[in-house]
């Protein structure tokens, strides 16, 4: 769903939008497992900007998306030590401004305000409603989920789920390089008389 100025002129749009799964791509260990309802309001805030001094531009208004709304659904992540899948379910809500590319002019380096650092960019052409969800839903995440608090992960050596099974590798002899520290710790505990 493109929302643009034009569309805001008159009144705010409300939308009530469904993305179904796999409608977006969101990261390669990421999967949408059920529909995506999103509803929300996009409002246009426009900005009256001064003459700047320092390009000696003129004075212009810039029109601004403000963009509020509230989506929900289910997610499958990777486990962040086995790698299986992990149902997570997402739900959130956001307040965000978006500001036309063209608004910014300068060149060079310039300091922002503490504001401006809240503050997107979209397209002239306008804000695709997909991309702002894409991104708070990524947001949403946790940054590492387990399928379970005692999840045992992969062998380092042969990659087997030991949750499902045991490997092997166990009686694979330890790199013979460490041999000459073996006993060090015996060696370095003081004697007790």
């Amino acid at each position: 769903m493109l929302i643009t100025p034009i569309q805001l002129v008159e009144e705010p749009l409300h939308f009530d939008e469904t993305i179904a799964p796999g409608a977006l791509d969101y990261a390669p260990d990421v999967r949408q497992i059920t529909p995506l309802p999103i509803k929300g309001q996009a409002d246009l805030v426009v900005e009256h900007h001064g003459a700047d001094p320092f390009t000696r531009g003129a004075a212009h208004d810039v029109n601004d998306i403000r963009l509020r709304a509230h989506f929900a659904a289910g997610f499958e992540v990777q486990c962040g030590r086995c790698l299986e899948p992990v149902q997570v379910p997402v739900e959130g809500d956001f307040d965000l401004i978006f500001r036309p590319n063209s608004a910014e002019t300068y060149s060079g380096e310039h300091a922002i305000t503490p504001d401006e650092t809240e503050i997107g960019y979209y397209q002239d052409s306008g804000l695709l409603l997909e991309d702002v969800v894409r991104e708070q839903v990524l947001l949403s995440l946790p940054s590492r989920i387990l399928c379970k608090p005692d999840c045992q992960g992969l062998c380092p050596r042969c990659g087997q789920n030991l949750n499902q099974a045991k490997c092997s590798c166990s009686s694979v002899p330890d790199d013979p390089r460490w041999n000459a520290l073996a006993g060090l710790a015996e060696k370095l505990e003081p004697k007790h008389k």
